[in-house]
């Protein structure tokens, strides 16, 4: 049965607060490193400023994947079309598991989310209405540029992540596999190539998110 506008708002409110409120729950277990063959010597402590790096790091992935439930709902509420609600809605349960993932790992790491986490999902969530009330096709063309974007901002991140970060970058790995996979499915779908100014808008936005949550 197809939820009326208040009953999708009032659904969408849900699942802002469970994402803002650290309750969210992977379905899948969290992404572990190969173990150690034969004699191999397990990976040494992480130094302080290893964990310091490691912390920026996995919490700009953790502001990503708040972004990415905003961005999600917000297509959903605005397409009328329920094949692509349909599409909208697995992919953020997907996304949930790296959002438990990375909040996970943060705790694991002794760092923090993000205190500017509402204003990330609030502006994520106004983009993406802007993005779904411009058409289906725009709407999923917008799916691919975020997971390429992302999918680029993860590969960064095991070049910078430490080596002896083998948990983190477990992670960061399966997100970034994740990613390809949901561009690959948005653009099969239908979704356009974007302008290459609004692309382009779209990474100096991220590079401000990410450069600031870094620190924040």
């Amino acid at each position: 049965m197809e939820l009326s506008l208040v009953d999708r708002w009032i659904c969408g409110a849900e699942v802002a607060l469970r994402t803002l409120s650290g309750g969210s729950r992977a379905e899948r277990a969290t992404p572990a490193p190969l173990p150690p063959i034969g004699d191999v010597a397990p990976a040494p402590e992480l130094s302080a400023e290893e964990k310091r790096l490691s912390g920026a790091l996995m919490r700009v992935n953790h502001v990503g994947e708040v972004c990415a439930q905003a961005l999600y709902q917000a297509q959903a509420v605005a397409t009328a079309n329920l094949e692509l609600k349909s599409r909208m809605a697995q992919a953020a349960r997907e996304e949930i598991d790296h959002l438990a993932w990375t909040e996970e790992r943060l705790a694991e790491l002794g760092d923090r989310p993000s205190l500017l986490n509402p204003l990330w999902y609030g502006g994520a969530f106004l983009i993406g209405l802007a993005a779904g009330r411009l058409g289906d096709r725009v709407s999923l063309g917008f799916v691919v540029e975020t997971e390429r974007q992302v999918e680029h901002h993860l590969e960064s991140h095991l070049e910078r992540l430490p080596a002896a970060d083998q948990a983190s970058r477990a992670i960061v790995a399966q997100m970034r596999s994740d990613e390809a996979e949901h561009a690959v499915a948005a653009q099969l779908a239908g979704g356009v190539e974007l302008p290459a100014p609004v692309r382009g808008a779209m990474r100096l936005a991220a590079k401000v998110m990410t450069g600031t949550a870094h620190y924040l």
